[in-house]
C-alpha cells in the first residue's frame, strides 16, 4: 500500500452523492481521486482530481479506468463485474471484492446466500416466468422484486391478490412473504483486510410511502438492548461470511413478534448512515476508507441524538433546482445541510440530506419534522 502523501490513486465507480461525500473525507487523507460516471454533470465532477465520463456497465471503459489507479471502490453496485475480476487478477485492489458485488447485484443470489448461511430472512421463491408466479407457494399478499437493477424503491411490486398478477414484472424476479413489521432498521458494518470488524449502532428508519425510499432516520435506536445486540451480531456474521473488505449496509425488518429478518445488503456507504457525519465519532465514509486502506477501524459510538432527513424533489416539479426554506432551517441550532450538487430536480429525486443533532431526543425529532415541512426542492 502506498503512503498517504499524494501518490495513492483511488478510483471510484460512480459519481453520485455517495462518491461526493466519500471524496470529502478522502481529501483529509491526501488521496488522489479519479471518478468514472456516465453523467458529465454528476455530483462528484468538481471535487475529484480527475473526472471521466463513461459507462459503468461497459467492460473496456471500466477496465481501462481501473488500470490507471491503485485501488478501486464503488458507490453503486451496477458496474461491470467482469472487468473488475480481470483487474483483480492483474493486481489492482478492488474493494468490495468483485465476487461480493456480483452476488449482491442479484437479489435472488442474495436471498440464496442468506438461506445457505442461516441468515434470518423472509420466506422467498425465485421466479423466472409469469407461469411460475401464478403457481407460487408464497401466499398473498407478497412482494415481488426484480432480481437485477432495482434501487431506491424501483423494481418492487406488491401483489395483494390474484387480480394484481397482470401488473407484475415479467423479468426474472423473486417473491417474498409480506412481513407485518414493527420497524425498519439498519446496521452498517465495516471489515478491513486484517479481519477487524466494527458495527455502527442500529438506526430506525421511516420510508416515504410514495417513493419507497428512506425519508427519515433516527439514531441511536431506543429499541431494547437485546434487539440492538442481535442486529449487530447478524450484521457481523454476514460480514464474516462474505469476508468483505469495506463497508456493508444491512437493511432489516423487526416484525411484530420481535424477530429480526434481513431484507437487503448494500456493499458501500448507504443512505442509512448519513447521520454518522455529525452524529458519530467516525463517519461511515471515513470507516469505508479505513477499511479498504486496511487501517484500524474507527470508534463508531454515537456523539448525540442524530436525525437524518432526506431532501427529496417535490412532486409536480421537474427542472433546474430551487431550494426553498434554507434560511428558516439554518436558524435552528444543530442543523447541518448537505446538498448534493444536482442541477436538476424531479419528483422524489435525492437532492440532499439534513442532519439534526440535539442532546434532547424529542427536540431533535421536533426540529427534524420542521425541516421536512420547511425545506423544499422545486423548480
Amino acid at each position: 500500500m502506498k503512503a498517504f502523501y499524494g501518490d495513492l490513486k483511488l478510483g471510484i465507480l460512480g459519481g453520485g452523492q455517495l462518491g461526493r461525500m466519500l471524496i470529502q473525507q478522502a481529501i483529509n487523507y491526501n488521496v488522489t481521486i479519479k471518478v468514472l460516471d456516465p453523467d458529465r454533470e454528476a455530483p462528484c465532477r468538481k471535487l475529484c482530481d480527475e473526472f471521466i465520463v463513461g459507462s459503468l456497465g461497459d467492460y473496456e471503459t471500466v477496465y481501462n479506468f481501473g488500470k490507471k489507479v491503485d485501488m478501486l471502490t464503488i458507490e453503486i453496485e451496477k458496474v461491470n463485474v467482469d472487468a473488475l475480476e480481470q483487474l483483480e487478477r492483474e493486481g489492482v485492489l478492488v474493494y468490495p471484492q468483485p465476487r461480493i458485488i456480483r452476488l449482491i447485484q442479484d437479489k435472488g443470489t442474495q436471498k440464496q446466500f442468506f438461506k445457505e448461511n442461516n441468515i434470518p430472512t423472509a420466506d422467498f421463491q425465485v421466479i423466472s416466468s409469469a407461469q411460475q408466479l401464478k403457481e407460487s407457494h408464497i401466499p398473498f399478499p407478497y412482494i415481488q422484486k426484480l432480481r437485477k437493477d432495482g434501487y431506491d424503491g424501483k423494481g418492487v411490486y406488491k401483489v395483494i391478490d390474484e387480480s394484481y398478477l397482470d401488473g407484475a414484472f415479467r423479468e426474472p424476479s423473486l417473491i417474498e412473504r409480506w412481513i407485518d413489521f414493527e420497524k425498519e432498521i439498519a446496521v452498517i458494518v465495516a471489515r478491513n483486510e486484517s479481519g477487524e470488524i466494527k458495527t455502527f449502532p442500529l438506526v430506525e428508519m421511516e420510508f416515504n410511502p410514495q417513493a419507497n425510499l428512506v425519508e427519515f432516520l433516527i439514531s441511536p435506536s431506543t429499541l431494547p438492548f437485546e434487539i440492538q445486540q442481535d442486529a449487530a451480531q447478524i450484521a457481523t456474521k454476514i460480514a464474516q461470511d462474505l469476508k468483505i473488505v469495506g463497508l456493508l449496509a444491512v437493511e432489516m425488518f423487526l416484525d411484530k413478534n420481535g424477530k429480526i429478518l434481513v431484507n437487503e445488503l448494500a456493499p458501500r456507504p448507504h443512505n442509512s448512515g448519513h447521520q454518522s457525519i455529525e452524529g458519530n465519532v467516525v463517519s461511515q465514509f471515513e470507516q469505508h476508507l479505513r477499511a479498504i486502506f486496511n487501517q484500524p477501524l474507527g470508534d463508531t459510538a454515537c456523539l448525540n441524538n442524530a436525525i437524518m432527513v432526506n431532501v427529496l424533489g417535490e412532486a409536480g416539479y421537474e427542472g433546474p433546482a430551487v431550494y426553498e426554506g434554507i434560511e428558516k432551517v439554518l436558524k435552528c441550532h444543530g442543523v447541518y445541510i448537505h446538498l448534493y450538487g444536482k442541477a436538476l430536480t424531479k419528483p422524489f429525486r435525492k437532492m440532499g440530506h439534513v442532519t439534526i443533532v440535539d442532546a434532547d431526543r424529542e427536540k431533535a425529532i421536533e426540529k427534524a419534522r420542521f425541516v421536512q415541512q420547511t425545506l423544499k426542492v422545486i423548480s
